[in-house]
């Protein structure tokens, strides 16, 4: 199957629109043929994620968070740090969190590609 590739420019354009615009073509939900369990979605490449804006106050107060499984093992990050370091983690978990929580979606966000 041959998948099409879509190239979005992150420039100016808000995290949550945008991400929900790369869950719709990773999944294929624009293509007509679609149907929930089959992956006939395309590669999405996104340019300049540096210069994505983050609207209200989630850059100060979002915190991202993982558990190690042992006591006291919380960890938390920053949105502003994670930002800073690296700011296409911050679009693959909110495009990661769009996607149905089933087997497809761990290959689906591997087609998301950052330039």
């Amino acid at each position: 199957m041959e998948r099409d590739t879509h190239t979005i420019d992150a420039a100016n354009q808000s995290l949550g629109r945008m991400a929900t615009k790369i869950a719709v073509l990773l999944r294929g939900k624009e293509k007509p043929t679609f149907v929930p369990y089959k992956d006939d979605g395309g590669v999405v490449v996104v340019k300049n994620i540096k210069l994505m804006r983050v609207t209200g106050n989630k850059i100060e107060q979002k915190n991202y968070y993982r558990h190690s499984g042992f006591p006291g093992g919380l960890r938390t990050i920053p949105m502003k740090k994670l930002m800073a370091e690296n700011p296409q983690e911050v679009l693959r978990k909110a495009v990661y969190g769009m996607l149905p929580p089933n087997k497809l979606r761990r290959i689906q966000i591997q087609r998301l590609r950052f330039e």
